[in-house]
């Protein structure tokens, strides 16, 4: 029901790192217009995490949300495409970014409303579990989100109704610029405990550790144990925004980022295999992305006249504004 292949583990891995590093390639192309939240240094707690889901779980993530999209199975050449803006993309170029949803293979949504994810997928598992279908959910948040009423809103509830959400902070010590400790009074698994929700930390570099225990806190979910969280102790190693690699910011010391940039996840991971099947992961990951962006720029960009189309489930159109 999951996977425990290094191998496939170490792919996913070294897709989101080189879908990440070629999505950087796009904005400075300027074909990614607006930029992007990279993800890099960070891959081992999607592709961890969603190694352990069925097909028929469902995330939701974060601005920061490609890796999350990519690891629960979604098209690298369609999520490449919605960044880019095309109408070949998985929202037919709407969602961008921070928006990127695949519904067929369980992605909510990535969001930019830092710990919506929370409710979101507490709501959606709620539903599942009400019409008798055995759904988990993960709900993926930064370190930044949990002082952020909405999320701990979800955790009452999730913990209330029993709701089986793994809760999954990706704690890379800052929120923008922010360290985390100047902003967080407490700990992250207290928050967690205020509402009975069993919580564990974990090394995030290790791609294998959080699938391990991943595995273990679903398992014990769907046998009816309701929420837990996780929080997955990692680096950014790129910037917050890829604004920052015009503007320069200066807030984390070289010596730190250089600490940690030496536990790669990616490394981590791949020494795990022979060089002979790295090397041959890598070159299929180079592969499909090649073509991924090939497709991306192929794609037509969206008719402005479809501006308004979309904006209700019934199909209404709605009306332009009028002089």
């Amino acid at each position: 029901m999951t996977d425990a292949d290094p191998v496939r583990l170490y792919r996913t891995v070294r897709l989101i790192r080189r879908f990440e590093e070629r999505a950087i390639e796009l904005v400075r192309s300027g074909h990614i217009v607006g930029g992007i939240h990279p993800y890099l240094g960070q891959e081992g707690i999607a592709a961890g995490v969603c190694a352990a889901l069925r097909a028929a779980d469902v995330i939701a993530g974060t601005h920061r949300g490609h890796g999350h999209v990519l690891a629960k199975g979604a098209d690298p050449a369609r999520m490449l495409a919605e960044l880019c803006g095309r109408v070949t993309g998985l929202n037919a170029g709407r969602g961008g970014s921070m928006h990127a949803a695949d519904f067929g293979v369980g992605v909510l949504g990535a969001n930019a409303i830092v710990g919506a994810s929370g409710a979101i997928v507490t709501g959606a598992v709620w539903a599942r579990r009400r019409r008798g279908e055995d759904t988990v959910g993960v709900s993926f948040f930064g370190d930044g989100a949990v002082n952020e009423g909405m999320l701990l809103e979800a955790f009452n509830l999730a913990a209330l109704w029993r709701v089986p959400v793994l809760f999954v902070c990706e704690n890379n010590g800052y929120a923008t610029t922010m360290p985390v400790a100047g902003a967080v009074a407490g700990s992250i698994p207290g928050r967690a405990a205020a509402f009975g929700i069993p919580a564990a930390v974990l090394d995030g570099q290790d791609p294998e550790a959080v699938r391990d225990a991943t595995v273990a806190a679903v398992d014990r979910m769907r046998a009816g144990g309701g929420p837990e969280l996780i929080e997955a102790r990692t680096y950014r190693f790129d910037a917050h925004h890829t604004f920052e690699h015009a503007v320069r910011l200066d807030y984390r010391p070289p010596d730190e980022v250089a600490r940690g940039r030496s536990r790669d996840p990616v490394d981590i991971q791949g020494g795990r295999l022979s060089a002979a099947v790295r090397t041959e992961v890598d070159a299929e990951v180079e592969s499909t992305l090649a073509a991924a962006v090939e497709f991306a720029l192929a794609g037509a960009e969206p008719d402005p006249a479809d501006a308004l189309a979309h904006l209700y489930a019934s199909g209404l159109t709605a009306r332009t504004g009028g002089g």
